[in-house]
């Protein structure tokens, strides 16, 4: 069966107990790793005892097929159920878990973990269409996900946030949940411990958030990002190059290249029906964070319509190239990245 997204956390809590298999899948490895982490003490009580937690690469089954069953029957020396997790399964191998879930023997909870999964992923099949499996997706979080997951973390910490700085932070934390749970740790430790007196309590502000996650990869990114729309071409280069270096995907930045350029295209279609630039920009979603509102005013006065669909397209030609081809993505993006700068040179001479 499926869980759907609204029930998940809900079904990781406290598991169907007739489900004997969970396949936790999709392009989320942080959440995908979470959830897991979060299944496994809901049926176990931690994830590295020994006695009740077994893992295992899902590469085993390809030599052992048996491997799933005996796992899954064997019992834990100290009672309790156990856990069996089998990490990195691949598209194809659906037929291991079929034949299984036709007669699952022992008691133990397997938990499957895999990228993301074609709809007609055998391993999806299996997993979905079984009474005694469920299937679980996760995918890259939006932006109501990053505030949710702000705020709670924050709440737990005794911490509130303003307006302000919580549009920053999810403009620019992402959608891999872990990663995001690590800025928040960064941040919850600076504001200081729940205990402390000038921790708890206290709100968190714009300044905070950029004291303590405005020096990461994220924050340069907007660098980039309004280097490009600037026409700054050597300045985009250079940090282009220092982000990929510390490991950025080049695709989360054609992401948040295009992002940029679908905002600078919402105030030019509001400045065609008659709004002025200002106006425009203050109902903007999140808000253009302050620090960058001259920059993003003069880029959205610059820039046409025109050339801002032109250059979508660019970008979305080349994330296309990056996911399909045997070209390094690192100079697919670069190169999209330059012709954006060159036509942002082109938009200041209109």
């Amino acid at each position: 069966m499926k869980i759907q997204p609204a029930r998940a956390d809900g079904f990781i809590a406290k598991p169907d107990a007739k489900v004997r298999a969970v396949l936790i899948y999709g392009p989320d490895a942080g959440l995908v790793r979470e959830r897991m982490n979060a299944l496994t003490r809901s049926i176990a009580g931690s994830v590295d005892d020994p006695f009740r937690v077994s893992e295992f690469s899902a590469d085993v089954l390809k030599e052992d097929p048996a491997r799933l069953r005996d796992e899954a029957a064997s019992m834990a020396l100290t009672g309790g159920r156990r856990v069996v997790r089998i990490r990195d399964v691949a598209e194809t191998q659906g037929a291991v878990f079929s034949e299984w879930l036709e007669n699952p023997i022992g008691d133990a909870l397997v938990i499957v973990t895999a990228g993301d999964l074609s709809p007609r992923s055998k391993v999806r099949t299996a997993f979905e269409e079984s009474d005694e499996a469920a299937a679980l997706a996760c995918y890259l979080d939006d932006d109501e996900a990053v505030g949710r997951v702000v705020r709670e973390t924050l709440k737990a910490a005794g911490l509130s946030i303003s307006g302000d700085a919580l549009d920053w932070l999810i403009d620019h934390l992402g959608g891999d949940r872990e990663l995001s749970r690590r800025e928040l740790e960064k941040l919850v430790m600076y504001m200081g411990p729940k205990g402390d007196a000038g921790g708890a309590g206290r709100t968190v502000s714009e300044d905070d958030v950029l004291a303590c996650v405005g020096d990461t990869a994220a924050f340069d990114l907007d660098g980039l990002i309004y280097a490009m729309a600037d026409g700054d071409q050597a300045s985009m280069q250079r940090t282009f190059a220092r982000l990929t270096a510390e490991g950025t995907s080049p695709i989360g930045i054609l992401t948040a290249a295009a992002r940029h350029l679908v905002r600078l295209h919402e105030i030019r279609g509001k400045v065609a029906d008659g709004r002025n630039v200002d106006s425009a920009m203050m109902s903007l979603r999140p808000p253009v964070f302050f620090k960058f509102k001259g920059r993003f005013q003069a880029q959205a006065n610059r820039w046409t319509e025109v050339l801002l669909a032109r250059g979508l397209t660019v970008l979305t030609d080349a994330e296309l190239q990056a996911k399909s081809t045997d070209m390094p993505a690192e100079a697919i993006t670069e190169r999209a990245l330059i012709q954006i700068a060159q036509a942002a040179r082109g938009a200041g001479r209109r």
